[in-house]
């Protein structure tokens, strides 16, 4: 399959209304959606087309709703690879999913970011006493609700799907097997991600 044309042929035409969705500007609902949503999902690719998905997540409320059309993301601590924003530098398209636990429906944003590393709104980014080095400033181009099928399929928020955790790989396995680790122990590794976790949070 190469074109729309024949794409459509097995997904029909949505209606106008699904088209018409998209509001284009945070309004009311939205704002009290990212007001109670604690974590998005940042999704960017590079001038190549390379993509990226990086969870953000934070207090609710901590996602920083300028105006009707500019929202602000603050950066925290993490692997330094900072491969969001070196997508940005190059190709400033971004698109975000914000989650609220317990919630089927997301808000979708799709728009133009920018780096910003000071503005008068930092100070309303700090968290636990610490101001971010950096933030993304999204200047909201589409805005619109997504419904509720894929976390109603998934059963995301009912604990009975869950899997048993101790079943699954810890990090620190995941990572001494993924880096070839020879002189440290996965506990050893678990137990230093544990602590960078809990003291470089912020």
């Amino acid at each position: 399959m190469s074109t729309e044309a024949e794409l459509r042929e097995i997904v029909k035409e949505p209606s106008q209304s699904l088209w018409d969705k998209d509001i284009g500007r945070i309004d009311e609902h939205a704002r009290t959606l990212i007001a109670h949503s604690p974590f998005v999902l940042l999704a960017t690719s590079n001038s190549e087309g390379t993509c990226d998905v990086s969870p953000k997540g934070d207090p609710a409320g901590s996602v920083l709703v300028l105006d009707d059309h500019r929202l602000v993301i603050a950066d925290r601590p993490g692997n330094h690879r900072i491969d969001s924003f070196r997508n940005v530098l190059h190709n400033p398209h971004v698109g975000l999913l914000f989650l609220v636990p317990g919630m089927n429906e997301t808000l979708r944003v799709n728009g133009r970011a920018t780096l910003v590393s000071d503005a008068p709104f930092f100070d309303d980014l700090t968290v636990q006493g610490k101001r971010p080095r950096l933030a993304l400033l999204v200047d909201v181009q589409e805005l619109y609700m997504h419904c509720a099928k894929a976390f109603l399929r998934s059963s995301l928020w009912d604990p009975g799907t869950w899997p048993n955790r101790k079943t699954l790989p810890t990090l620190g396995q995941i990572a001494k097997d993924h880096l070839g680790v020879k002189e440290m122990s996965a506990e050893a590794i678990d137990k230093n991600l544990a602590l960078d976790s809990e003291t470089n949070r912020y």
